[in-house]
């Protein structure tokens, strides 16, 4: 099955909108791992406005599972990971000011940082994760980088899903496969939902992690955020 790694972000800024601890950020991440989540997921920007730096260093020591931390590798973020430690590290290119991670790297023009970082946290044991789009070049390089991962940027497919699924998915999994061809793992993250998980992941069965928030959280709460994960899970299955 295909681990499910809940991004918390969104919980984080509904806190943040009216200060003091309410939604407990730490008792969202336990609360998601007892329903079944196989990880959780966190971006620190530098302006904190969901998940701050410290929150991080809350939330590592009671997480039972996963802990994949997302951000851009500046030197207050690579010591923040050299400190915490966790499962894995997940480098984007985003730009302070971004929104929402919304492009993969230019592995080529940031191939020597990327292996540097690659290699400054494998000597702690942390699995790294390079975001990348689908450019089959790009994947080939950032293989050169000693990654462990590639996260592949979903956001077009979400995009065209309705416009056409087969032709959305079509360069997702020829991306997925040359991955798993030079001996790296794949997540996949970005506007995944209960529209359109099913068909992506049975697409790409040997997926290792899906990272959702936005959809997730969203759909919490009309649901509830056991029943949500329990239908995200659902749709991991290989059928």
């Amino acid at each position: 099955m295909i681990n499910l790694s809940v991004n918390i972000n969104k919980v984080a800024t509904i806190r943040n909108s009216r200060g003091g601890n309410i939604p407990d950020v730490k008792k969202v991440a336990q609360d998601c791992e007892s329903f079944g989540a196989q990880g959780i997921t966190i971006h620190p920007r530098p302006d904190e406005r969901h998940i701050r730096y410290g929150d991080v260093y809350d939330i590592k020591p009671i997480i039972r599972t996963e802990l994949n931390i997302e951000g851009y590798p500046c030197p207050k973020f690579v010591d923040l990971i050299m400190k915490v430690k966790p499962t894995q590290v997940t480098l984007v290119p985003d730009a302070p000011d971004t929104l929402t991670s919304n492009q993969g790297w230019n592995v080529e023009a940031n191939l020597d940082k990327l292996a540097e970082l690659v290699d400054l946290f494998a000597s702690k044991s942390i699995r790294t994760s390079i975001f990348v789009e689908t450019d089959l070049k790009n994947i080939e390089l950032a293989a050169k980088t000693g990654t462990d991962r590639i996260e592949l940027y979903t956001g077009p497919y979400a995009e065209n899903y309705k416009k056409g699924k087969d032709e959305a998915i079509k360069p997702f999994v020829n991306a997925a496969l040359r991955a798993k061809e030079l001996g790296m793992g794949v997540n996949a993250g970005h506007d995944l939902s209960l529209v359109n998980l099913e068909y992506f992941t049975s697409g790409i069965p040997w997926l290792d992690e899906v990272s959702i928030g936005h959809a997730l959280i969203s759909d919490a709460l009309y649901y509830g955020l056991e029943k949500t994960i329990a239908l995200y899970k659902e749709c991991l299955k290989q059928k």
